[in-house]
């Protein structure tokens, strides 16, 4: 059994025709073909898999479970190299079991005991740059414990040098007491199931009071209380408030005007705060919030973050769904999806694969017919997404694929479409 490892963030093609959502994430090939998948890092599970796949064990049977421990990392990638032993491969074994130099195994070491809780990631806390270890700086506040950070984009050879020290492929890599609890995953099913909390307690971490500010790195002093009151007033005084340079119709910075544009085409009411006319507030926000810069977006009190942040989530989707979570937008449906969907191209066709690669003739035969009338046209993939391959044919009346539709009304599938197009309708149709 051959294993490949993958960076997610650094292949988002590969991430995205898989389906990727959150690391690790195993995907299992035989004959060339996909035949599972398995997110997150259950040792059982994987285990499971990996017998079944390589012909250890048969369908019915489970494999022997595995302990998740601390490092479950190790535990993960240990099973799969015992499984490619078993079959004579070797190239999981040097793949994990890399040489280091002292000097850097030392290095490695003395970051990670430099803390009791040590998080390697992508940026900082005040400015995390990627989506997985804002999660997890997100988690450690909010279980309220100090824990110092090491910067890996900003060093390559401690980025490099980690993945093989610790067996563990990717950032965020969170430590507790020189130990590898795992990646973002893993911190997210331990702080919702209540296990982190127990991780931290046994091990002596203590747990910041409220007085002293809400995790990460304890609040500085020296906000007054009239000072302290008024910024809290003002986070609360809107449901969705954003600090920033300027106001909405006249930003003075790049950045500001990103987040008020990014928040306009969410259909968002919002409340701002021109932080250059009061100094004071400019410079106790960012103690406040921990936070250094400007824009500070807050939704119902709660810190979201920068720019980068407000972005990064508006093209996950993400910001839409805190901001429906929060009952600022009404969540949306899968009809309204689906409208949605329909309307985002005044030409939209609902086919199998994508235009420059169809995977059923009958959509081939629309692509090549829109194309040939010089029709510009969007379209979707209804093989990535069963959810709206089952319901479009309900929500349409029309039960096969492809469909077009022009201005949100259904034109047909791929009959009427070459029919039009054989008696020179096709692009008036699609031009009234």
């Amino acid at each position: 059994m051959n294993v490949l490892q993958v960076e997610a963030e650094e292949q988002p093609d590969i991430s995205e025709e898989y389906s990727v959502s959150a690391v690790p994430f195993f995907v299992f090939f035989k004959d060339g073909k996909v035949v599972d998948k398995l997110e997150g890092a259950d040792p059982s599970s994987l285990a499971n898999k990996v017998a079944k796949v390589a012909g250890s064990i048969n369908p019915g049977e489970a494999a022997a479970p595995a302990s998740l421990g601390m490092a479950a990392g190790s535990t993960v990638l240990e099973t799969i190299q015992d499984f490619a032993k078993e079959n004579g491969s070797s190239q999981m074994g040097n793949q994990v079991q890399p040489g280091l130099s002292d000097t850097l195994k030392r290095r490695l070491q003395q970051l990670i005991d430099s803390h009791l809780i040590m998080l390697f990631m992508k940026g900082n806390p005040e400015e995390p740059k990627c989506g997985f270890s804002r999660k997890v700086v997100d988690i450690l506040k909010d279980e309220r414990v100090k824990f110092g950070t090491f910067d890996i984009l900003s060093d390559n050879e401690v980025r490099d040098g980690l993945k093989k020290f610790s067996n563990w492929p990717t950032f965020p890599q969170l430590y507790c007491k020189g130990e590898l609890l795992g990646g973002c995953d893993i911190a997210i099913a331990m702080h919702e199931s209540g296990e982190l909390k127990e991780v931290f307690r046994d091990h002596g971490v203590d747990i910041i009071g409220t007085e002293q500010g809400v995790g990460g790195i304890s609040k500085p002093t020296g906000l007054s209380r009239n000072l302290d009151s008024r910024l809290r007033s003002l986070i609360n005084s809107s449901p969705v408030m954003l600090f920033m340079k300027g106001k909405p119709d006249e930003p003075k910075c790049g950045f500001s005007n990103k987040v008020v544009e990014i928040l306009k085409q969410e259909k968002v009411d919002f409340e701002s705060f021109d932080i250059l006319l009061d100094d004071e507030v400019r410079q106790g926000l960012k103690v406040f919030s921990n936070w250094s810069s400007y824009p500070q977006l807050y939704i119902k009190g709660d810190l979201i973050g920068g720019s980068d942040i407000v972005l990064e989530m508006q093209k996950s989707g993400e910001l839409k769904r805190v901001l429906a979570e929060k009952g600022i937008i009404k969540k949306e449906t899968l009809d309204d999806r689906l409208r949605s969907l329909i309307s985002s191209s005044p030409v939209m066709l609902f086919m199998k694969g994508t235009p420059d690669a169809p995977r059923c003739g009958f959509s081939s035969k629309v692509v090549n017919a829109l194309r040939e009338e010089g029709v510009s046209f969007g379209s979707f993939d209804i093989l990535t997404d069963d959810e709206v391959r089952q319901r479009l044919k309900v929500f349409s009346n029309w039960p096969t694929f492809p469909q077009l539709y022009y201005k949100g009304e259904l034109i047909g599938g791929c009959d009427i479409v070459l029919e039009l197009r054989n008696n020179g309708e096709l692009k008036a149709t699609l031009s009234e």
